[in-house]
């Protein structure tokens, strides 16, 4: 969920926004798993991008890591319906 801060008039994104984002852009083949992190800045406002870099960093990713290591386990056609085996 993106979330609005009354106090510092700036937009905070949580880490789900930013997994959430991240997986539908590696969907539209948009970015691939394998690109840094860092990459996803061509589709965020260069105005909140700050507020993803901290939202990132307290959650221990660095800007050079790959977009796989935000995502979540995915579903494939030979595992349980729950996308993790």
């Amino acid at each position: 969920m993106v979330i609005s801060s009354p106090l510092h008039h700036e937009t905070v994104f949580s880490l789900e926004v930013i997994r959430s984002t991240a997986s539908e852009l590696v969907r539209q083949n948009r970015l691939d798993r394998q690109q840094p992190i860092y990459t996803l800045c061509q589709f965020i406002p260069a105005r909140q991008w700050l507020a993803v870099e901290r939202e990132l960093e307290m959650h221990d990713y660095l800007l050079r890591d790959h977009i796989i290591d935000l995502m979540n386990c995915e579903a494939w056609d030979f595992q349980d319906p729950d996308g993790c085996a």
